[in-house]
């Protein structure tokens, strides 16, 4: 996001200079010359007389050699220089500006796209927390079944199936250190989006059971496709350098026909100095001082390589106008496809949120009538057994633990296919607004459902 504000500043820099082209230049300075020895006239017409002519007299009228001159040249003042095409004047700006409207529409994108990363990585560190909590309430299980099997060992149950079990707690054991590890891992890689010390373990507010909704999942695909075609920012950047592209096509068609406004010096092209003070002397004196100006507007007319030069340039642009259009297309469906992807997403994990739901309070009724069979024993004849097996109560305790990894992995889902739906619109806040129109504030139940295991103190912050 910072990258982009920098180039919103140069794009601002560079209106500002795109403006100050009607603007002419101003020059200060002097110039001093040091003549020494025969040169120009500066007698008026005045030479060392005595020429003689080819017989060796005299001549009346006739010029010796010119004398040594001592000349001192001074001179010092300002001046307004302009050279500018009319058309570099007149559509630069215009250009700029859309620029600028590109590079500030760019911010607005590397926002969304922050605030997108910011969410996934919030959500992974919810699925993880819960997922830890999961992983810790089987492994308590897991404890208290391997010790009811161990009482059960002598008279019911052969040394082999305890030893299932505890391999059994062990993995669980294992699968919670991971998901801790998960969480840390997670952690850190919101801190470092949200650029916050990396060393601390971010621990969510809100319960990982909560549910966003702000965009409903049945919401027709059409109407979603024209709120994101109408404010994705990078549709509005994409359309800015369209226009851009365009101003320049017309800046090189009226470049011949425009004229060249020129306002100089009069000795040459570049004069550097118009108005000023002017002094000059010889024999090492500078005792003679004038005002002086020479100031020389004018207009020109180019045409670069006979115009061949300009019909290039003309064609030039209209490449890049096409260029620029289709990047606009190729955006826009990008656009389309981000919200269909998004919305399948969504109604995908919206199904599976109540799927998940199901497993795991299905599990739950599951494991603890299986733990509950294994008090229960039946007789035939003089032998004496369980209702339930002991591996139909580590199935069950294992299918426990999978219901739990789908429910706090389709949660994390459900919200994170949220954002990326309300990114894909471009994060249109009035329309959600309105198809979600707010009535009075309802308290929000945020208790832990009774069938969801507590989170604990969660993964201790690392030695500093």
């Amino acid at each position: 996001m910072i990258a982009a504000q920098a180039s919103a500043w140069v794009a601002e820099a560079q209106l500002q200079e795109a403006w100050a082209h009607w603007l002419p230049d101003l020059n200060l300075g002097f110039d001093y010359i040091r003549h020494d020895g025969n040169g120009p006239d500066t007698l008026r017409g005045t030479n060392i007389p005595g020429g003689e002519n080819a017989f060796g007299q005299n001549a009346p009228g006739s010029f010796g050699r010119p004398q040594n001159q001592n000349i001192n040249f001074f001179y010092t003042g300002a001046a307004l220089f302009y050279m500018q095409y009319l058309t570099d004047d007149i559509f630069a700006p215009l250009a700029a500006r859309q620029n600028l409207n590109a590079a500030r529409w760019n911010i607005q994108s590397a926002k969304n796209d922050a605030l997108l990363a910011t969410a996934l990585a919030y959500f992974d560190v919810h699925k993880w927390r819960g997922t830890y909590a999961g992983a810790i309430d089987v492994v308590i299980k897991g404890r208290k079944l391997v010790a009811e099997i161990d009482e059960l060992r002598r008279d019911l149950v052969p040394q082999f199936e305890v030893d299932r079990a505890r391999n059994f707690l062990a993995d669980m054991e294992q699968q919670a250190v991971i998901a801790r590890q998960y969480w840390r891992r997670s952690s850190a890689n919101l801190t470092q989006v949200l650029r916050l010390d990396p060393r601390a373990v971010v621990e969510p507010l809100e319960p990982d059971h909560l549910q966003i909704t702000m965009i409903e999942p049945d919401r027709s695909l059409d109407d979603l496709m024209q709120i994101a075609l109408t404010n994705r920012p990078e549709l509005a950047s994409r359309q800015a350098l369209v226009q851009a592209a365009l101003v320049r096509i017309r800046q090189e068609k009226l470049r011949p026909i425009l004229p060249i406004p020129m306002v100089n010096g009069f000795q040459t092209p570049y004069e550097q100095i118009q108005v000023g003070a002017f002094g000059i002397g010889n024999g090492g004196k500078m005792n003679l001082w004038y005002a002086r100006d020479d100031v020389a507007p004018g207009l020109a007319w180019q045409f670069a390589n006979l115009g061949l030069g300009n019909a290039a340039m003309v064609k030039w642009r209209r490449g890049e106008a096409s260029q620029a259009t289709v990047e606009l297309f190729r955006i826009q469906d990008m656009v389309v496809a981000d919200v269909t992807r998004s919305q399948a997403l969504l109604q995908s994990a919206a199904a599976r949120v109540v799927q998940a739901e199901r497993e795991l309070r299905g599990a739950l009724v599951n494991y603890k009538g299986v733990v509950e069979g294994l008090k229960q024993t039946q007789r035939f004849g003089n032998v004496l057994k369980l209702v339930f097996r002991v591996p139909d109560a580590v199935f069950s305790l294992q299918l426990l633990k999978m219901a739990y990894d789908d429910y706090w992995t389709t949660v994390a889902e459900y919200n994170q296919a949220q954002f990326r739906l309300f990114h894909a619109l471009g994060y249109p806040a009035r329309e959600v607004a309105y198809f979600r129109r707010t009535g009075e504030i309802l308290p929000v139940n945020t208790m832990r459902p009774g069938f969801l295991p507590p989170v604990g103190t969660g993964p201790p912050p690392p030695p500093r």
